[in-house]
């Protein structure tokens, strides 16, 4: 079934409870982010510790990727979801305990990111299974859009909630988010076969990545979908130590700015001249931050950043390019691969940034990895215009 609309996705079989589900979980992630950011920078006073315990769970999927991602393209989807959604929720709740000590919050957000490696992997390669090839992009941009729109309701509500509540009660809320989820793919997903054969173990991991990683034009993508945005995350982390009492304008900004690039790449803009795009948007998600070494105000600080996300849009096109040049049978793990890597980068510019910032200060250190993201994409950007051999990076969605 050719999913190249709206409607054609909606009607996919496993299509809309697989979106349900990882929408109510995103919602979690913005809610419960910002409650704990909020909570450990009250408690703490640090720009570090507070970007560090917002996305420092990160740091870990480079190890969950080093060890459990063979388990992507191994493993029954529907139990591995439901699992991992159960696993947030408890964790979640664990960490909305009063007088949790710092270090244990700590030790609490690297379990939830070497479990969470392996969700990337299960969930973008069942969608890219669901869906037929001419469907995974629009597909993914959908996804990305209702991110956009969960992180814009999820950061408002949240730094309402944060404010008139408590960050404790965020948390709760969060993790009966999750557990909404687990119960959305339980219940919505019918059973299907792992997409390879044998057992998941570290050997496998090992060996798949080892083959993804030897090709040049994979390995050029991979870069450009892990370093440019994850240094941008980076200046996204000193939001709160920025304006405390705006971080959550800030992120519901940078959310719409989000969205609207999903739905300029994903939908309006022709097929043959988004694969031109991707080192533009590029340059676009990083030059706006550049501006903070001036101090700007609320105001003209969230028209930065919501003009600078809409730079993400990016990523589509790379994953398009990553799927074209990836055998189908490793396309779980391949995307499970980005997913890691990325938010793994996410979590070291999130704690390069917070540790600039405890030197300087937030402004100062959104301008310094700008910079850094703005020349990473020039040494990238020859390799990312090298044409897909056979020319398969021109069939896209319409």
């Amino acid at each position: 079934m050719r999913s190249n609309s709206y409607q054609a996705l909606f009607r996919t079989p496993e299509f809309t409870p697989l979106f349900l589900s990882s929408s109510a979980q995103i919602a979690a992630h913005t809610v419960g982010g910002l409650a704990l950011g909020t909570l450990v920078y009250r408690a703490t006073g640090s720009p570090l510790l507070s970007a560090v315990s917002m996305f420092g769970p990160s740091l870990a999927q480079v190890l969950g990727a080093s060890l459990f991602l063979s388990g992507a393209d191994r493993l029954p989807p529907r139990a591995t979801l439901t699992g991992l959604s159960l696993a947030f929720a408890a964790a979640t709740a664990l960490l909305a305990v009063p007088g949790l000590p710092i270090w244990a919050v700590f030790a609490v957000l690297l379990a939830q990111g070497l479990i969470a490696s392996l969700g990337g992997g299960v969930r973008w390669g069942l969608l890219n299974e669901i869906l037929s090839k001419d469907g995974y992009l629009l597909g993914r941009s959908v996804f990305n859009m209702t991110s956009g729109i969960m992180q814009i309701a999820g950061y408002a509500t949240g730094g309402v909630l944060v404010t008139l509540v408590s960050p404790r009660w965020c948390l709760l809320l969060a993790a009966l988010l999750y557990l909404l989820a687990a119960a959305g793919v339980r219940l919505g997903l019918t059973v299907r076969a792992p997409r390879a054969s044998g057992r998941p173990s570290v050997a496998a991991t090992w060996r798949t990545n080892a083959l993804l990683w030897s090709s040049r034009p994979r390995r050029t993508v991979y870069l450009a979908l892990w370093i440019p945005n994850g240094l941008v995350v980076g200046c996204e982390s000193l939001y709160v130590s920025y304006a405390p009492g705006s971080a959550g304008t800030l992120f519901a900004c940078a959310a719409l700015g989000m969205l609207a690039g999903d739905v300029t790449v994903g939908r309006l803009i022709p097929p043959a001249r988004r694969v031109r795009l991707g080192v533009p948007l590029l340059v676009l998600l990083a030059s706006p931050y550049a501006l903070f070494v001036l101090g700007p105000s609320v105001p003209l600080a969230a028209v930065a950043v919501a003009l600078a996300s809409v730079g993400f849009g990016a990523s589509l096109i790379q994953q398009e390019r990553l799927m074209a040049l990836t055998p189908d049978e490793l396309s779980g793990h391949a995307l499970g691969l980005h997913s890691a890597g990325m938010l793994t980068l996410q979590g070291v510019s999130a704690t390069l940034a917070g540790s600039v910032a405890q030197l300087t200060s937030p402004a100062t250190a959104m301008t310094v990895m700008a910079v850094a993201s703005l020349a990473v994409t020039g040494c990238l950007a020859r390799g990312l215009r090298t044409p897909v051999p056979g020319g398969r990076e021109e069939c896209a969605v319409s």
